[in-house]
């Protein structure tokens, strides 16, 4: 039995979950805040439903004195949380906990005597509570290729991290043929109907975003000659974007891990822009793919004048070279990594390649 710690913060980290377990095709316990899934996307996955931890305003000393990122001193949720995790350890001995992502369900495991795998994260990871995690971490997992985004961790780090590349739900989809239709909304290109309006789909993500309706509205008057479809958000959050991410001439998206994965699998021309989080995930994720040229890079949303050039110059890109971020089969390189650690109790360290 091995357990997998979800963040409920948007989607990505489910999304990311689902794939590895599949991969992995043996006994799991998901602990999520999250509610398990009702589209059967999780069979044979238990699940243990915890309370959650934020809904105490305010919270009194969450980070502990910096040591911690979020512990908040008599919070009836996180007393709970922990004791259902500890309560599930007590009861099931897991060989392996994989989380993604909380320092405090790392330590809380570890220190209960069971190895943990680590989902990595870009950006600066190398404040206290990050450090303490990642030290005490069996093995870490980056779902990024190291040859494009090469963190500037501490050596031990990167020893003992598994860096699978890109991990995307529609790594049985993997565009071939950068140019080929698969029936999305676009109007021209090759393959495509004469319509002169082309296609720009824009991903928000589920967990916040810092680009509002008005400016949206603002870069669509901008470029008439452009059809624009807006995913993510409250609204237009849909289950299965792939035929409109690959019927799209440009995808507009923020540098999220999840989004990213997506647009490389689809091989289309992407304009990225980093959004505001925690410790500059995005932002650090979003300079490795301008400095490998995967994409066309903002450092924030563009003004409405901007957006025709910018559009008609990402057209000149075919996505070829997103298959450097998102070569494929990341989820089943994650899970050869669960059942390397979890079939070994001696303590010594996993071996770890670099894709």
């Amino acid at each position: 039995m091995i357990g997998y710690y979800v963040h409920h913060h948007g989607r990505g980290h489910l999304t990311r979950a689902l794939e590895i377990l599949a991969a992995h095709d043996g006994p799991a316990t998901v602990l999520s805040s999250m509610p398990r899934p009702t589209d059967g996307s999780a069979p044979g996955v238990d699940w243990v439903d915890l309370p959650r931890d934020d809904e105490t305003q305010p919270p009194q000393d969450p980070t502990a004195g910096g040591v911690l990122h979020w512990a908040p001193r008599h919070d009836p949720g996180l007393r709970g949380r922990m004791a259902a995790i500890t309560a599930w350890i007590e009861r099931t001995a897991p060989r392996l906990v994989v989380v993604d992502v909380s320092v405090e369900v790392a330590l809380l495991c570890r220190l209960a005597g069971v190895p943990v795998l680590v989902v990595a994260m870009p950006g600066d990871r190398t404040d206290r509570a990050h450090r303490i995690a990642y030290d005490a971490a069996d093995a870490l997992l980056a779902c990024w290729p190291r040859e494009v985004l090469d963190p500037p961790w501490p050596s031990a780090w990167t020893a003992k991290t598994r860096f699978v590349g890109a991990l995307s739900r529609y790594d049985d989809r993997i565009a071939t043929s950068p140019a080929a239709f698969d029936g999305g909304s676009a109007d021209s290109g090759p393959g495509r109907s004469q319509n002169p309006r082309r296609s720009v789909v824009v991903l928000l993500g589920a967990g916040g975003h810092d680009v509002g309706d008005e400016d949206l509205a603002a870069a669509a008057r901008a470029t008439p000659g452009w059809n624009w479809t807006v995913l993510g958000g409250a609204d237009g959050w849909l289950p299965d974007p792939w035929p409109l991410l690959r019927g799209a001439d440009v995808v507009v998206t923020h540098a999220g891990q999840n989004a990213l994965a997506e647009v490389a699998a689809a091989r289309r021309p992407a304009i990225v822009v980093p959004q505001r989080r925690p410790h500059d995930e995005q932002f650090a994720a979003a300079a490795a793919l301008a400095q490998a040229g995967l994409a066309t890079v903002c450092p924030r949303w563009p003004d409405p004048a901007v957006w025709p050039t910018l559009l008609d110059d990402a057209t000149t890109d075919d996505g070829a070279r997103w298959r450097l971020w998102c070569p494929g089969g990341a989820a089943a390189e994650a899970a050869g990594l669960i059942r390397e650690l979890a079939g070994d109790l001696t303590g010594d360290a996993a071996p770890c390649t670099s894709r």
